[in-house]
């Protein structure tokens, strides 16, 4: 078995660490606080807002920063400061809502940790074309506010994130090609049903990044665990980049080692195989 230095995991949360009921199995918080009792590092790095994370995260003993909306955030949460961020600029945001402007899909802003919606259409959530628990999720982690797209201009510079939910493939396709035209942006997407727009240079590599100069960690010493296209960038600036059983395919090829699926524990295998038996 070839060795590695893991001094840090950096570990996206759905469908990598928890389950696909979102939960967090005994075996994967037992293998996460065992390798931080080893003084390695355990960082979440997930595009979720960071009010939306769910009480499972906080479960795990030791867990101490905490990456959100792709990489937008870091926040310290022994005392809930942010200690990076990289948002949208200005100038980027004010051109993406003049092209959001003029098509009617569901968008949500991450604004300082919270996640907004239009109220109409967290309104009529129930009647979309989404699965019940994204649904649900969205009724429990999103704020409504009328007029979003102005809502967004008048927090622009603190905008984390921009999430486009579509309920058919061929909107997504062609909104997808319309976000490659813009400048200063990235696109990304952790779901089939999403798009996702950061700032120039926002990533989850980039927040893990930030990390690793701050503990001294070298790439080669970081272990990275992911299922999705926002996972990839994290993924290839890793010593060890491992991709979950139920991982989409282009993120598998980005990996050099691919474990059990989220549903058997294929975090905690992997932190057991290359962490703890080392």
């Amino acid at each position: 078995m070839e060795k590695y230095d893991i001094k840090l995991i950096a570990l996206d949360l759905d469908r990598t660490t928890l389950d696909s009921t979102d939960k967090l199995s005994d075996r994967t918080r037992n293998a996460l606080e065992a390798a931080i009792k080893k003084g390695v590092h355990v960082i979440i790095a997930t595009g979720r807002a960071r009010t939306a994370l769910p009480e499972a995260v906080f479960t795990i003993e030791g867990v101490r920063y905490i990456v959100t909306a792709n990489g937008a955030c870091v926040t310290d949460m022994t005392d809930n400061r942010i200690i990076y961020s990289n948002c949208i600029d200005a100038a980027s945001l004010e051109y993406v809502v003049s092209v959001l402007r003029k098509y009617d899909y569901m968008y949500e802003f991450f604004v300082e940790g919270h996640a907004y919606v239009e109220k109409a259409v967290y309104d009529r959530v129930d009647t979309m074309n989404f699965t019940d628990k994204h649904k649900k999720y969205i009724k429990n982690t999103r704020k409504p506010v009328e007029g979003l797209l102005d809502f967004a201009l008048l927090n622009k510079g603190s905008i984390e994130n921009i999430n486009l939910n579509f309920e058919n493939q061929n909107d997504r396709s062609m909104m997808r090609e319309v976000i490659l035209k813009l400048e200063n942006v990235t696109i990304t997407s952790s779901f089939d049903h999403n798009l996702e727009i950061g700032g120039a240079t926002t990533s989850k590599a980039d927040a893990v990044g930030v990390l690793c100069g701050k503990f001294g960690v070298a790439p080669e010493n970081v272990m990275a665990c992911g299922d999705s296209p926002n996972d990839i960038a994290m993924l290839d600036a890793a010593g060890l980049s491992v991709a979950v059983g139920n991982a989409k395919d282009e993120v598998k090829a980005a990996a050099k080692y691919i474990t059990s699926t989220n549903d058997e524990d294929g975090v905690a295998k992997v932190v057991e195989r290359f962490v703890l038996t080392n």
